[in-house]
C-alpha cells in the first residue's frame, strides 16, 4: 500500500514541481526529473539513471511515483486496440484503453472509478460510484499508454463523469499539455460529458481550449431522462442553453453524441428532431452504435439507419454528421462497455 503521506509526482505541474525542488536546493535537477517522468515514462524514481543518487534517495523518502501496474491487459482480435485494468494505490480499479488507428494512436483514459450518472445503457454507469481520481491518477494513465506508444490523441471518455471531478480532470489537461512533458496539444484532446451544466458552462467562463463532446442520445426531455437520469437535474432546454453560452463564449463547435438503438432513436424522425433542436449551433453530430452490455438487452441501431440519419442531418438541416469508428468491442473496450467488477 502506497504512503499517502508522500507527494505524487504526477499530481504536480511543472511549476509546483520545480519549486519542491527547489524547496530542496536541487532545483537545477527539474527539467531532468521532469524529463524521465514525461519523456522517458521511467516507471520507478529508482530507474531515473539521469539523477543523481542523493537527488534520487531524497525523491524516495519524500514523494512516490504513482505509476499504475497493470493487473490486465486485454487485446482486440484485430490487433488495434488494447485494454488495460489498472490498479489504483488504495485498491480500486479503473481501464484505460489504447486504440489505433491509421496514422495516430488514442489514449481513452478514465476520470472516475465507476460513475455516479447512471446511464442505462453504459457498463461504468451499472457499476454504480466509486471514487474521484487524483490528477495524478489520471496522468499515469497517459503514461501508462505512452509506455507502450506515445498517444497522438487523448480522450476522456473512460470511466466517469469528466466534469463531476472537474479541478482533478483540468490539472491533468494542464500536466498533459505541457510543452516539455507528453506535449498533447489542445486540440488532439476531446472531454465528453453526459450533460453536467454547471461544468459546461465552467468551461466557457475559463475558456479551455480543449474539445467538447456532449451526450446527447434523445431529443426530447422525456426520452432523455429515460436514458440518461442526470436529464432529471440538468433537463434538456437546460443543458442546450448551456452549450449555446459554451459556442458563444469560446467560438467552439460541440460534438454531440448520439447512441443509437434500434427501435428507440434511431428513425428519420428522430434524425430531424435532432436536427431542430441543433439549428443554430455550431455542431457536428458523431452517431455509436450501441455496444452491449449486460444491463442492457437492446440491440445496436443498424448501418441503414446510420446512413440515413446522417443523410438527414447533412441534407436537410446541413448539420455534419459521422458514425464512429468502432474498435475492441470483443473485449468490451467500446464506448459505454468500460467497468470493473465488484
Amino acid at each position: 500500500m502506497a504512503d499517502f503521506s508522500q507527494t505524487n509526482l504526477y499530481d504536480l505541474s511543472r511549476a509546483e514541481l520545480t519549486a519542491l525542488m527547489a524547496g530542496w536546493g536541487m532545483a537545477a535537477h527539474a527539467p531532468r526529473l521532469w524529463r524521465s517522468l514525461y519523456w522517458e515514462c521511467a516507471d520507478s524514481i529508482a530507474g531515473m539513471s539521469g539523477l543523481p543518487a542523493k537527488v534520487r534517495s531524497r525523491l524516495e523518502s519524500e514523494t512516490r511515483l504513482g505509476a499504475l501496474p497493470a493487473a490486465r491487459e486485454t487485446c482486440s482480435r484485430d490487433g488495434f486496440t488494447r485494454k488495460y485494468l489498472l490498479a489504483l494505490e488504495d485498491g480500486a480499479m479503473i481501464e484505460t484503453v489504447m486504440m489505433r488507428f491509421t496514422g495516430r494512436v488514442t489514449a481513452c483514459v478514465s476520470s472516475q472509478a465507476g460513475c455516479a450518472m447512471g446511464c442505462v445503457f453504459c457498463a461504468t454507469g451499472q457499476m454504480g460510484f466509486q471514487r474521484n481520481l487524483s490528477a495524478g491518477e489520471i496522468v499515469a494513465q497517459a503514461v501508462h499508454v505512452s509506455r507502450i506508444h506515445r498517444p497522438r490523441n487523448l480522450v476522456l471518455m473512460g470511466m466517469g463523469e469528466p466534469l463531476h471531478n472537474y479541478d482533478a480532470v483540468m490539472k491533468a489537461v494542464d500536466i498533459l499539455r505541457d510543452p516539455n512533458g507528453l506535449s498533447l496539444g489542445a486540440e488532439r484532446i476531446t472531454l465528453s460529458t453526459v450533460g453536467v451544466v454547471p461544468g459546461i458552462l465552467r468551461l466557457a467562463a475559463e475558456r479551455r481550449p480543449v474539445h467538447l463532446a456532449v451526450s446527447l442520445h434523445a431529443a426530447s426531455q422525456e426520452e432523455r431522462a429515460g436514458l440518461v437520469p442526470v436529464a432529471k437535474k440538468w433537463p434538456l432546454p437546460e443543458l442546450i442553453a448551456a452549450c449555446r453560452v459554451y459556442s458563444w463564449q469560446t467560438g467552439r463547435r460541440i460534438f454531440y453524441e448520439w447512441t443509437l438503438i434500434e427501435g428507440r432513436n434511431d428513425s428519420a424522425e428522430d434524425a430531424r428532431a435532432v436536427g431542430r433542436l441543433l439549428s443554430g449551433l455550431p455542431a457536428q453530430v458523431n452517431l455509436i452504435p450501441l455496444n452491449p452490455t449486460a444491463g442492457y438487452d437492446r440491440s445496436p441501431g443498424r448501418a441503414e439507419a446510420a446512413r440515413q440519419f446522417q443523410e438527414i442531418l447533412a441534407n436537410e438541416f446541413s448539420l455534419p454528421c459521422t458514425t464512429r469508428q468502432r474498435r475492441g468491442i470483443d473485449i468490451a473496450a467500446g464506448c459505454g462497455q468500460l467497468a470493473v467488477a465488484s
